[in-house]
């Protein structure tokens, strides 16, 4: 026999020895290649494969000895899977039925945190307020949570970035719609677009306090793809998000932009137009619904009935209310 060909039998024999000598020992599971696309006995055979081949390749070169030539795999660590978050352990008995929630988390497969850039919870009002900074940090450890998750594979998928919310954490008034559109996507804040002009202006000019005297957030932290409506499971699975932002900002008054966001809230499925014109109570807290904006700006004449939503609102939290 040829010495070249006896050099290059002789390289691959060791090479399979000592995967067997492995496979003896108990080397089952490990991480082989630069992006651990394979792994265990398999995998290792594979790369002791390439090596075989990148040995002869060099030996033909007449660049490195054989001993040389000899590789050993690097293990690459394993993607550690989101494990489920504590705001979703904590959820509250009263939010939605216990059962949706845990078949609706369940159902999606661990998935490894996003890379996708998202805005970490900023929040406005008196930063000398009692509880500010405790408040703001609880907020932001749900925010990171939200930016983490990816229980509806569609949503996860389809987003720019999580839409946590933004406001005042110690805020008497949280304003709830239904989810993140375009704009909101983009930027990672609720209520940003032609919307969220209008809902300032419903703040600003018709109740008379600044927006960043609010909270404002969404059933769903997601946007759903087309502006779509979001999904009864899909709501279910954030509702845990929502009542664990409502548990730390506290508020006395609730406010629910359309039907969506007020039928979820309160639990039951009644058209908007009977919501309206009523206090509502969710675990203490009053709840006044009114018209989502981006259906105001498609009926301008309802901006009427928005107008008497909102003074039966500012009635109770005790703002004057001014006629228009």
């Amino acid at each position: 026999m040829e010495p070249e060909k006896l050099s290059k039998t002789s390289t691959t024999r060791y090479l399979y020895e000592y995967l067997e000598d492995l496979s003896r020992a108990g080397v089952q599971d490990f991480y082989v290649g630069a992006r651990g696309a394979r792994t265990g006995q398999n995998g290792m055979r594979g790369r002791n494969r390439q090596n075989a081949q990148d040995t002869q390749n060099t030996q033909n070169a007449g660049n490195v000895a054989p001993a040389q030539t000899r590789q050993t795999s690097t293990p690459v660590s394993r993607p550690e899977p989101v494990a489920p978050t504590s705001v979703v352990e904590a959820a509250s008995e009263s939010a939605a039925p216990p059962s949706v929630v845990k078949n609706a988390a369940s159902a999606a497969p661990p998935v490894a945190p996003s890379d996708a850039p998202f805005r970490v919870f900023e929040p406005t009002g008196d930063s000398t307020a009692p509880e500010f900074a405790d408040r703001t940090e609880r907020l932001r450890v749900i925010a990171a949570d939200v930016a983490r998750c990816a229980r509806c594979a569609e949503l996860a998928a389809s987003r720019t970035q999580t839409v946590f919310g933004s406001g005042n954490p110690t805020s008497e008034l949280v304003f709830v719609g239904e989810g993140p559109g375009a704009d909101e996507d983009a930027q990672g804040l609720p209520f940003v677009g032609r919307s969220g002009k209008l809902l300032t202006d419903m703040i600003e000019k018709g109740m008379g306090i600044p927006r960043d005297s609010v909270f404002i957030c969404n059933v769903v932290r997601c946007r759903p793809p087309q502006n779509r409506n979001p999904r009864p499971d899909e709501a279910a699975a954030c509702r845990p998000f929502l009542d664990a932002t409502l548990d730390v900002v506290r508020p006395k008054f609730i406010c629910c932009l359309g039907s969506i966001a007020a039928k979820n809230l309160l639990g039951v499925d009644v058209p908007i137009r009977r919501l309206r014109g009523k206090v509502h109570d969710y675990r203490g807290m009053k709840v006044i619904c009114t018209y989502h904006p981006a259906y105001l700006l498609r009926n301008p004449p309802a901006k009427k009935d928005a107008w008497a939503d909102l003074q039966l609102l500012m009635r109770e939290m005790g703002l004057p209310t001014p006629t228009k």
